[in-house]
């Protein structure tokens, strides 16, 4: 099932996604259940937004992928290295990117999310995937210069703008299985490799997150990403596709 959230006749509403329509939905389906209002809106009639807005964090895991640490010059850790992006970085579909003022290099990052359904404290990798209510696509913006001089990376992957999501969320998705992300800037392929390559699997990460801190509903979790991230600049266009989930599409501007 696809769960959309979205804007329509200036009210933010959840939809499941069937074809070219929104089956709109009473609630948060993830508060509310699946209750449906008896209204179905065309797709083409409504802005999607951000499918989640964090009540609480984003999660993220550095290094997650050998051919990523190696490009930076990286070591592959031993154990998840975790670091949060604060909920106001969240931005959806089609929104902009604003490239923070004095940052002179910005780059993209295609990953996989996922978002916890139910909270989560100290739960085993053979029971992390039950907290989790769906999946989606994020673009772990980065300020490459401010993460090379601050010495940690709250500034510099932190930003407003810097964690666009979506287009939706997926609940019947496996992130064990063999989908491909690919991503694009101007439409070239920059990023391309499949999930499987993460050295710690999404089950781990939730386990080992869950150890240090309580998760909680809405809490999204970014698991990563693949060799050949870049340099965006004003009017680079972004998209990042990850089978079976859609493609998540954002522009960058000057802030």
């Amino acid at each position: 099932m696809r769960i959309a959230r979205f804007s329509h006749n200036d009210a933010i509403r959840f939809g499941i996604v069937d074809e070219g329509e929104l089956v709109v939905l009473a609630g948060d389906p993830m508060f509310a259940g699946y209750e449906t209002t008896g209204e179905r809106v065309p797709l083409a009639d409504v802005a999607l937004l951000a499918p989640v807005i964090p009540r609480s964090k984003v999660v993220c895991v550095g290094r997650n992928y050998r051919d990523h640490a190696a490009e930076l010059g990286n070591d592959v850790p031993e154990a998840p290295m975790l670091f949060f992006k604060p909920n106001t970085s969240v931005v959806g579909p089609g929104d902009a990117i604003a490239l923070p003022r004095g940052s002179e290099f910005v780059s993209f990052e295609g990953e996989l999310a996922a978002v916890i359904g139910r909270i989560a404290k100290n739960v085993t990798a053979e029971n992390a995937l039950d907290y989790v209510f769906g999946y989606t696509i994020a673009n772990d913006v980065t300020a490459r210069d401010w993460q090379k001089s601050d010495g940690q990376w709250a500034r510099a992957k932190g930003f407003d703008t810097s964690c666009p999501l979506g287009p939706a969320i997926e609940t019947d998705f496996d992130p064990n299985g063999s989908a491909v992300l690919t991503t694009r800037l101007n439409g070239e392929v920059r990023q391309q490799g499949p999930i499987s390559d993460m050295i710690f699997s999404l089950a781990d990460v939730v386990s080992y997150a869950s150890a240090a801190f309580t998760l909680l509903p809405g809490d999204v979790i970014l698991t990563g990403t693949p060799a050949g991230v870049g340099q965006i600049v004003a009017g680079d266009v972004v998209e990042v596709e990850i089978s079976g989930l859609g493609i998540l599409r954002n522009t960058a501007r000057n802030a």
